[in-house]
């Protein structure tokens, strides 16, 4: 796909085309790019998801949670980037946090999407998608 050359004095680096189509988006699971009439070939990514920020509310509610199941102190860092399990949350503290979740917004988590919780940010952001199903 690629060359490189390297002298003391100089280098190149040329591209070939590639045999991909331009602006390709399948499955949202890879993308090809086009620069200057060219292609790169497709970037594969693992997970490609676009998602929107929760509610203010509904992040401050999910940090209020957590700060109680964690019995974390008033002067702790807690905000929508905090890891829960950097917080100290072991796997039964995350399941008592789901469940405290459910209990709160009055909303049902599945087990695989409670799995793909890292964050508070994700966690705010999954109840905003399930409270939006619930009203649909």
């Amino acid at each position: 796909m690629a060359t490189f050359t390297a002298t003391p004095a100089c280098a190149s680096f040329a591209l070939k085309p590639a045999q991909v189509p331009v602006c390709k988006i399948s499955n949202f699971r890879s993308v090809s790019l086009p620069v200057g009439g060219r292609s790169f070939p497709s970037l594969k990514a693992r997970r490609f998801q676009v998602s929107c920020a929760a509610k203010k509310e509904t992040l401050d509610k999910v940090c209020e949670i957590v700060r109680k199941q964690l019995a974390l102190p008033e002067d702790a860092v807690v905000n929508g980037e905090s890891k829960i399990a950097y917080l100290g949350a072991d796997s039964l503290d995350t399941v008592e946090i789901v469940m405290a979740i459910e209990e709160n917004f009055d909303v049902t988590v599945e087990e695989d999407s409670a799995q793909r919780i890292a964050s508070i940010q994700d966690a705010a952001d999954l109840v905003e998608e399930l409270l939006k199903k619930k009203g649909a």
